[in-house]
């Protein structure tokens, strides 16, 4: 979620309440009376596609989209767009172009996008991340979660201290979320582990990622995870021979001495069916959170640091949670007051997932910022 905000954990698990389903559905809201031979598709980017991590991906989805679907389609996109009252006159502008089909990668994107849709019930709007619809306005996202937990699985065997650092966009659920289910992970094989947090208020500011991961190194951590979009956490670690693992996709050339893993996206197959969907005169209207079932979430390559055994522990564990057999998010999980969060055997609901406002035992720092 883009956004610098806390939405409250009653907004989202109300307004999320159908989207278990999400990966599921096809419910679609008719914009037109026909099938088209060709659509007009925009994205709007929240940063620019150089950042190597959110942007980029959501840029190679696009690119796999054209691939897809070739003259079918007429793509534009526009990148590093502020969220409020200017991305609203961008959504304005890209109707008043000609287009079918509008992609807003930005949770700050959400109330702006929500009113130009309503406007303009004949164009199909999806937004990434959040969780209003309408009858032309579907939402997307998916479950880094489950590969957060991977990484720090990775992490867990790798750190040597048990000192683990976290450069941390926001504090808001999805970040949280993944904070707790790497931590998690990590403590699922070095049960001492602590996961050390630094919030930069950022998504895409090279320099504060390195001054936080630094200020991670220089207290102690020999290991160092990110929510942020560029490989700055990774060369810090680097610098210091520290291990990481990344984010958004496999930033491993950046700095492959440290490079661990990440949790990755493939937005390609989402882009080109919501495409189709709309080339056959539809308009996809339900919440999607994809999956590393159904692909959307992945996990990166190994760095050469991380030995065949542990691969193949993650490997299965990950088979594990494409199965359904286990959920990061499983109990018992206390916050990190020693409060039960969940009993053991309970599993976390989508809705509280998305609505997570606190950290889990273990994690140091506030989930306020």
């Amino acid at each position: 979620m883009r956004q610098s905000v806390r939405i409250s954990a009653l907004a989202l698990s109300l307004a999320v309440a159908g989207a278990a389903c999400g990966s599921d559905s096809s419910s679609s809201s008719d914009t037109t009376d026909a099938a088209n031979d060709k659509i007009k598709v925009a994205f709007v980017y929240v940063g620019p596609v150089g950042d190597a991590g959110w942007t980029k991906k959501h840029d190679d989805g696009r690119k796999a989209l054209e691939a897809a679907l070739g003259d079918r389609v007429e793509v534009k996109i526009l990148e590093s767009v502020p969220k409020g009252a200017e991305s609203q006159r961008v959504f304005e502008d890209l109707v008043k172009e000609g287009n079918d089909l509008i992609f807003a990668t930005s949770f700050g994107y959400m109330d702006q996008m929500l009113a130009v849709a309503e406007a303009n019930p004949d164009v199909c709007f999806q937004h990434a991340t959040g969780f209003k619809t309408a009858d032309n306005m579907g939402t997307y996202f998916g479950a880094a979660e489950e590969a957060r937990y991977l990484s720090g699985i990775a992490a867990g065997h790798a750190s040597e201290s048990g000192k683990i650092g976290y450069v941390a966009a926001f504090p808001i659920p999805e970040v949280l979320r993944g904070i707790n289910a790497f931590t998690l992970g990590a403590q699922s094989v070095n049960p001492d582990a602590t996961v050390q947090v630094v919030w930069t208020k950022t998504w895409f500011g090279p320099d504060e990622e390195k001054q936080a991961a630094e200020s991670l190194l220089d207290a102690g951590v020999d290991v160092l995870a990110q929510h942020q979009d560029t490989p700055a956490t990774g060369e810090a670690a680097d610098a210091a021979g520290a291990k990481w693992s990344g984010y958004n996709d496999d930033m491993s050339r950046f700095a492959p001495d440290a490079w661990l893993t990440a949790p990755v996206w493939d937005w390609g197959p989402y882009y080109t069916r919501t495409a189709e969907a709309v080339l056959d005169g539809g308009c996809p209207n339900d919440q999607y959170y994809g999956t590393m079932a159904d692909g959307l979430v992945g996990l990166a390559s190994y760095g050469t640091s991380v030995s065949a055994d542990v691969q193949a522990e993650i490997d299965a564990k990950a088979e594990e949670i494409k199965s359904g057999s286990f959920a990061p998010f499983t109990g018992p999980i206390n916050d990190q007051d020693g409060a039960e969060k969940y009993a053991d055997g309970v599993t976390a609901t989508l809705g509280e997932l998305l609505g997570m406002d606190y950290f889990v035992e273990g994690v140091i720092g506030s989930p306020t910022g």
